[in-house]
């Protein structure tokens, strides 16, 4: 009996020493890069408290195996798991955090940018481009049944977190209507954007077309790719996720995706030297890395960095109100477009109404109705999942929007972040969180819709 008792011992002994060197080891160095990025972002561009940090952002398996270090008078992070794979990253001015990794941890900290300054402020403006709202609201909704239905979105103070909301934003025939938080947090609250950065690039591509100083149906130009299939990738092809490019988008392995936001100083090279696996426009697959390849266009388009680095904010953000909104870089100063963008829940939405008013702001013509259609037209490869950086369909199947019957297009976040645009109903809902394990997003709009009035037409 001794012996068999021994005998499963060993047997489960090596079976966890398999796991950890075949498994968990290789993975380790992701999971505190992730931690060590993600803590940075949160504590000195987001200003949120590490506890809070641990509790939501990090909150997953396995991330939440990492323990984090905060050196405030160097605004560092160091992450390790058990003691072990550490990783740092730091953070700099207008810049946002970043991992170091090739170069060194002085040059990183050098790197700083002055985000341009808008020239008004928000507390003195009315909404949407300031912060004051108006006395009256339209008529015609159920305010007390929208009450409620955004008070369910929300997990109860002092209860487990189930739904994992931290933010909510409702505009409705372009009044903001309704909007709620996470106790702690507020209108000024900068949370993780995740994929929904992507939407942003797709518009930036989309300012620059309207400008002439980019054609979508042109071959990319990149050097690297003249003597093979990848010569033909054009930058619509990459806008619908359909560049070819040999690709895995897989945040809880060893993928391009994680090898690229965890483990490379300069995404727009990691993701020029992926060979192709499909012929250009032939194959629809979801790919951060696709983003970032747009992120490197633009820069190669405007030539040069400082001009790069203030596009986003002259040229977007800033003409929408959207002033408390920061896209990092990558140690290469490239924007990490896929990625890694914080901001408020009211700026999330701002940009989903200049896109339920077809790219017109206030009577300011940021990007074109034409670009704004062509950003809701599908991908032909993507049989009506996917237009050009924005979702026509929910991807998990868990959350699908089965009873929207409304035409649809939104951002989508990594974590459970949506910017969802309904142009037939004048509406923008924002949901910022941390998970959709226990939260239904067909519940959730379905019953704010049923709030509004009849339907109208867009």
């Amino acid at each position: 009996m001794k012996k068999s008792v021994k005998r499963v011992l060993w047997i489960l002994l090596v079976a966890l020493l398999v796991f950890v060197v075949w498994y968990a080891w290789p993975r380790a160095p992701i999971i505190t890069a992730y931690a060590a990025k993600g803590m940075c972002s949160s504590v000195f561009l987001a200003d949120k408290d590490p506890g809070r940090v641990y509790e939501e952002d990090l909150s997953f398996f396995p991330i939440s195996l990492a323990r984090c270090r905060i050196d405030y008078d160097e605004k560092t992070v160091t992450s390790r798991v058990l003691g072990l794979a550490k990783r740092k990253a730091v953070y700099r001015e207008g810049l946002g955090a970043v991992l170091v990794l090739d170069q060194p941890e002085e040059e990183l900290k050098a790197a700083s940018f002055n985000i341009p300054d808008p020239g008004y402020s928000q507390d003195t403006l009315p909404w949407p481009k300031g912060d004051l709202l108006p006395a009256e609201k339209p008529e015609g909704v159920d305010y007390v049944k929208l009450d409620s239905v955004i008070q369910n979105a929300f997990d109860p103070d002092g209860t487990d977190p189930m739904k994992k909301t931290l933010g909510v934003a409702v505009v409705y025939d372009n009044q903001l209507i309704a909007e709620k938080y996470k106790a702690g947090y507020d209108l000024h609250t900068m949370f993780h954007g995740w994929s929904m950065t992507k939407s942003i690039a797709g518009t930036l591509i989309g300012i620059l077309v309207d400008e002439g100083k980019m054609k979508v149906d042109e071959p990319t130009g990149i050097p690297a790719w003249s003597n093979d299939v990848r010569k033909n990738i054009t930058v619509e092809h990459i806008l619908h996720m359909s560049s070819g490019l040999e690709w895995v988008e897989n945040y809880f392995t060893i993928s391009e995706a994680t090898l690229m936001l965890m483990r490379s100083s300069d995404m727009f090279s990691f993701v020029v030297n992926c060979e192709a696996a499909h012929d250009p426009g032939t194959f629809w697959n979801y790919s951060s890395g696709d983003i970032n390849l747009l992120s490197g266009l633009i820069r190669n388009t405007l030539n040069d960095d400082e001009a790069y680095h203030q596009y986003p904010y002259t040229r977007l953000l800033h003409r929408i109100g959207m002033l408390n909104t920061v896209i990092e870089t990558d140690a290469s100063g490239l924007f990490v477009a896929s990625s890694y963008c914080y901001g408020t829940t009211r700026d999330w939405a701002r940009f989903g109404l200049l896109l339920l008013n077809k790219g017109v702001f206030e009577g300011d013509t940021v990007v074109s109705p034409e670009w704004v259609e062509y950003m809701q037209t599908p991908a032909p490869a993507s049989e009506g999942t996917y237009a050009a950086t924005f979702w026509l369909k929910e991807p998990d199947p868990l959350n699908i929007l089965k009873d929207i019957r409304e035409e649809i297009y939104f951002a989508d976040g990594f974590l459970g972040q949506r910017v969802y645009i309904i142009p037939s109903r004048k509406l923008v809902v924002v949901r910022m969180g941390y998970s959709l394990t226990n939260f239904s997003l067909n519940d959730f709009l379905r019953d704010i819709i049923s709030t509004l009035p009849e339907q109208t037409g867009s």
